[in-house]
Parts: structure tokens; C-alpha cells; sequence
């Protein structure tokens, strides 16, 4: 009896309570509507490609329920950007699907979010592009009249030169076959089908210049007797899994040039992912590599960056070349998932380089070489994750899928002014299983402090035959490592410990080395605070 009386009352005050409320009156708003931020900007984007998507979250603050009786683009059908209100595409129609929408409801004290986007086509001639790009503009407006409010959208477009690999239809349901490059794989002169999409390079497309930023979905190969030429000022966007590939007896040439504006970079050749937006500019692994197949020969890159890849560059083979395989100078590469460089049996010839921030080591050389490397700064402030391996690896073995051991010589290796740094310890790791293990360190600033390992093997410091006026564990003084920014202050060991026998006569931002000799790619400098 009381369970039965308790539940009355109960539905009593439920009804009673529910009589007094006006849940279904939803007011006009009367333009008082506030937002998040007066502007939506889509960062920069490639013309035809769709931008991410941004969001502008809606506040009602007053103490009613209101209905906004529209929300709109400014251009209606003719705009370019399309949008989403918490979860609506708007009307239904061919014309205005994402344009135009009708009596939102927003609860009082609530807030609802506006999804934006777009896809611009550059060549549009409505669109008066300007150099290669332009500033396409609309706003959102909310109700009309006196009441009406708005926000601007603004979007930078870019014009670009995009490099793709074939489709080929298979049926009617738009299913397709992406093109893969076919090359010798193994060396017996025999092409090879594989199962890396993309294609090679024309003739025509072989010289990159800085008139349009360049876009790579897949792998632009280089043949035989071909050289993918790089000019000062480019600029190269690769979309995910994208890369470049140099074949055997093709080249690779990268001829960029010292900027005026560190900031800019406007000289160097920036090779990165497709991904314009802030949120994407220090993503590592966004794109997969440059990679310097056996058999390619004669590279060269100057002043170029290379960042948020897999790996930054793969160079096998050709140890015993009568040309280095790799020759890299006044060049920087960060943010990479796995390894910085990884050679393997391949001769690298490093000047003025910089290495930071790789998932794995920043420079591996493998299954022996032949490397010098003179005033680099080979670092590793990686911090994003777990890393198995130092800044700087060298061994002589591979081991193949059936735990099979190959050695090869490491006829060379020797690192005269480098820094060789990181956040871990120690940073360096010499592994040898054969008989030929050539390396040498020269006035260079290392960071290894194990009481295990030292003393002991490829670790006697004092043995001259390998390790030549070092310090050891001392701060570089590095400005922002692990923002990459690698210059040393004037409180750096590494400041005057280099040797002039070896010096590079400039340092990597084009200033002379003289006097007292720096270690690294940068001279020393004083911060300012």
C-alpha cells in the first residue's frame, strides 16, 4: 500500500512539473548569438584536393531555447566550402545540400558545432588566381536582417604539379588498378614487377623547378641513364606511402641554394608531406622516403630539407663505386619515424648535414660501407616514443628471414667536427662480426658514458688507431633540440674543438669558419633571450 501511495506521488509531481514547463517553445534568436572565434581559417590547400575538416562551435547563453531561423553561405549554391550543423547536411536538394539550413533549434545555455570544408578547383576562371595561387573567401550567416550575424572563411589556395601513377578500370563499379613500378630488383638484368605503386618519371617531368610546388601519390621512379634534377627553391608535397625512387643507373640531383630567411628557407629544397596544416608540420612518417636503389649512382644533394618521413633517405649498394653513391652537404633532416639515413653496403660522403628526431637511429650505416662525414651534427632528441637504437649506428652484418648472417667490410668510416648527441645514452653503437671494421673519430663531441662497455672493444678510447681528440659527454648547447634547432650556443663543448685539418670552410648557414674551429654544422652563436 505505502509502494502504491509513493508512486503516486511521484507521478504527481511529474505531471504537475511537466505542466509548468514550455519544453517545446523554442523563440526566434535575436541576434545575439556568440562564437568561438569571429574567423574560420582552412589552412592552405592543393587545388582539387579536399581540405581537413574545421569546426566553429555555436553559443546560445541566454536562458531561452531559440531557433535560428537560417544558417547559410553568403555565395548559396555557388559556394565553394560545404558544411555540416551538429550532425545535418542541410536541405536535400541537388543545389544546397551543406549551403542552407532551416530552423536550428539551440537549448538555452547550450552550443551546437558548424563542420567546414572544401574542394577548389584553381583553374576556375571565376576565381581570378594570382601566381599560382589565391585567397578564396564566403561567409556564414546566421538569420537575416537586423538580427543577422556572420563568419568570415578564408582558404589559401595553391596551384601545384601533381605526379600520380595510372588507374586501370577493372569493371563497371569504379574498382580500379593502380600502376606499380616494374624495374631490376635483384640485379640480373631482368625487370621485376613489384608491388610499389606508382610510375616512372617522363622525360619532360625530370627537372623540378620552383614555378609550382610538386605533389607525389606513389613512387616517381628514375630509370636508366635519367637524373631527376631539383632545382633551388622547390618545393615537394608526398602523399602517405609516396616517395622517390632512383633506379638502377639513374641519379638523383637536389640543387638548392643558402637562403636569406632561415625562417623561409626560400632557396633550399623542402621535400614533405602533403598536409598543409599546422597541426601536420612536425608529424613524423607522414611519407614514405627517398630511396637511392643499387645501382643508381652519382647523387647529390645540397641545401635541402627533409622531414616527416619514414625514412629520409635509403641508399644500398655500390660501396666500391668510383663516385660516392651519396654525396650530401648544407642539409638537414628531422622528424622521421625510423632512421634519419640507413645505408646499407653504400658509400656516403656528409658535410655540413643535420640529423635530429628519428624513431630509430638518425644514421645507420649497415652491412658495412664506406662513410666520411665531416663538421655534422648527428642527433637524436626523439621523444615520442621508445627507440631501440643510438643517433649513430655502424655494423658489418645483415641477417636475412631464415636467421642467415652476411658480413661485408666497413672499409671506412670516420666522423672528423661531428656532434654526435641525443637524449639517451650512449649514442653511438659499433657492431662487428668480420674482420674488416674501419672506423675513426676525430675531434668530435660524442655523448658515451657506459661503465660497462667502456674501455672494452670498439670502446677503448685511448686507442688512438680509432678515437682522436674527443670530449666526451659534454652539453652542446644545443638552442631547441627537440624542436630542431640544432645551432650550438657559446656555452657549447663542442665551441673550438675542431680541428682545421678537416674543416669545411663554411659552416651550413654560410658563415666562415675561421680561428678556433666549432664541431657540428653551425659555428657557434650567442642566443638571444
Amino acid at each position: 500500500m505505502k509502494r502504491l501511495l509513493s508512486f503516486f506521488i511521484c507521478f504527481g509531481i511529474l505531471i504537475f512539473w511537466s505542466s509548468c514547463r514550455n519544453d517545446f517553445e523554442f523563440t526566434p534568436s535575436k541576434g545575439q548569438l556568440e562564437f568561438a572565434k569571429d574567423t574560420i581559417y582552412l589552412d592552405t590547400v592543393f587545388t582539387n584536393i579536399g581540405s581537413s575538416t574545421y569546426n566553429l562551435k555555436v553559443y546560445n547563453r541566454s536562458d531561452e531555447d531559440i531557433v535560428i531561423p537560417t544558417i547559410q553561405l553568403e555565395n548559396g549554391e555557388n559556394s565553394l566550402y560545404r558544411m555540416n550543423v551538429d550532425g545535418s547536411t542541410g536541405l536535400q536538394n541537388d543545389t544546397q545540400i551543406g549551403k542552407f539550413f532551416e530552423n536550428v533549434e539551440l537549448l538555452a545555455n547550450d552550443s551546437l558545432y558548424i563542420f567546414i570544408e572544401t574542394t577548389i578547383d584553381i583553374a576556375n576562371p571565376d576565381l581570378g588566381a594570382l601566381e599560382n595561387q589565391f585567397l578564396y573567401t564566403d561567409r556564414i550567416l546566421f538569420d537575416s536582417g537586423s538580427n543577422q550575424q556572420d563568419i568570415d572563411v578564408v582558404t589559401l589556395v595553391k596551384d601545384a604539379v601533381f605526379i600520380y601513377p595510372n588507374r586501370t578500370p577493372i569493371d563497371d563499379d569504379d574498382n580500379y588498378i593502380i600502376e606499380t613500378l616494374t624495374f631490376d630488383v635483384d640485379g640480373d638484368g631482368t625487370p621485376d614487377e613489384t608491388t610499389l605503386q606508382g610510375r616512372f618519371l617522363e622525360d619532360s617531368e625530370l627537372t623540378f623547378t620552383n614555378e609550382k610546388p610538386y605533389v607525389i601519390y606513389g613512387y616517381a621512379g628514375v630509370g636508366a641513364g635519367k637524373t631527376l634534377t631539383m632545382e633551388a627553391g622547390a618545393r615537394v608535397h608526398f602523399h602517405a606511402d609516396s616517395g622517390i625512387i632512383i633506379t638502377n643507373e639513374g641519379a638523383l640531383n637536389i640543387n638548392g641554394a643558402l637562403s636569406t630567411d632561415q625562417d623561409l628557407l626560400e632557396n633550399e629544397v623542402i621535400l614533405e608531406g602533403d598536409r598543409l596544416e599546422p597541426l601536420y608540420e612536425d608529424i613524423p612518417g607522414q611519407w614514405g622516403t627517398i630511396w637511392l636503389y643499387n645501382g643508381s649512382k652519382n647523387n647529390t644533394i645540397n641545401y635541402a630539407t627533409i622531414k616527416n618521413a619514414t625514412i629520409g633517405i635509403i641508399a644500398d649498394g655500390n660501396q666500391d663505386a668510383p663516385n660516392d653513391k651519396l654525396t650530401i652537404t648544407n642539409s638537414q633532416i628531422y622528424n622521421v619515424s625510423s632512421f634519419g639515413i640507413r645505408g646499407t653496403a653504400t658509400s656516403i660522403t656528409a658535410e655540413n648535414l643535420v640529423i635530429n628526431n628519428s624513431g630509430q637511429s638518425a644514421f645507420a650505416g649497415t652491412y658495412g660501407g664506406k662513410y666520411n662525414f665531416t663538421h655534422c651534427t648527428i642527433a637524436n632528441y626523439w621523444d615520442t616514443s621508445y627507440r631501440e637504437f643510438p643517433a649513430l649506428l655502424l655494423n658489418d652484418f645483415i641477417v636475412d628471414e631464415n636467421n642467415t648472417l652476411f658480413i661485408n667490410d666497413l672499409t671506412e668510416a670516420n666522423f672528423n667536427n661531428c656532434i654526435i648527441y641525443g637524449n639517451d645514452n650512449p649514442e653511438f653503437l659499433l657492431e662487428n662480426e668480420g674482420s674488416v671494421f674501419n672506423y675513426k673519430f676525430t675531434n668530435c663531441l660524442l655523448r658515451f658514458d657506459n661503465d660497462n662497455l667502456e674501455g672494452t672493444g670498439n670502446y677503448n678510447f685511448n686507442n688512438t688507431l680509432f678515437y682522436v681528440d674527443n670530449v666526451f659527454n659534454q652539453d652542446p648547447d644545443f638552442k631547441d633540440p627537440f624542436e630542431n634547432r640544432m645551432q650550438i650556443g657559446s656555452d657549447s663543448k663542442a665551441k673550438g674543438i675542431g680541428s682545421s685539418d678537416f674543416s669545411v670552410s663554411n659552416d651550413i648557414l654560410g658563415s666562415p669558419r675561421s680561428g678556433a674551429i666549432d664541431a657540428g654544422a653551425y659555428n657557434f652563436s650567442t642566443f638571444e633571450d
